[in-house]
């Protein structure tokens, strides 16, 4: 059962979504005991090309095993929609999503693929993925 206590550092489950931010939330893993893989997705990415300003999109693929935190899913919509005007090369916004959601979770592993779509005759698709070092604790 969720705890009252697992809610308070949760601000925008709830509210109207009325403008994207760059601020991943998370909730208490009330199961950091086992080991289990969360799998969040979506084909509605887009940013803009830096180079052409032409839009660029993309299905994000997440997989992660959390820690102690976990991110909570209308955080991490307003989040990319936050990339939603920003030029940014695929390969560097695979990485940032990557590193924001390491900072944001200190998961166990971490994946994230960027399937973008063909721009020029040419897919694209990126996997950044981190391991968390082993501290030697449970």
């Amino acid at each position: 059962m969720t705890a009252q206590a697992d809610l308070k550092d949760l601000t925008l489950l709830g509210q109207g979504a009325t403008r994207p931010q760059r601020k991943l939330e998370t909730f208490p893993n009330r199961h950091p005991h086992r080991r289990y893989t969360v799998r969040l997705e979506t084909n509605e990415f887009t940013a803009i090309c830096p180079m052409t300003g032409q839009p660029d999109f993309a299905t994000i693929r997440i997989e992660y095993i959390p820690n102690q935190r976990v991110v909570e899913s209308k955080s991490l919509k307003l989040y990319f929609w936050s990339f939603r005007n920003e030029g940014i090369f695929h390969e560097h916004v695979t990485n940032v999503i990557l590193d924001d959601l390491v900072e944001a979770l200190d998961p166990h592993w971490c994946k994230v693929t960027g399937e973008f779509a063909v721009r020029g005759g040419i897919s694209i698709t990126v996997t950044a993925e981190h391991t968390r070092p082993e501290s030697g604790e449970g």
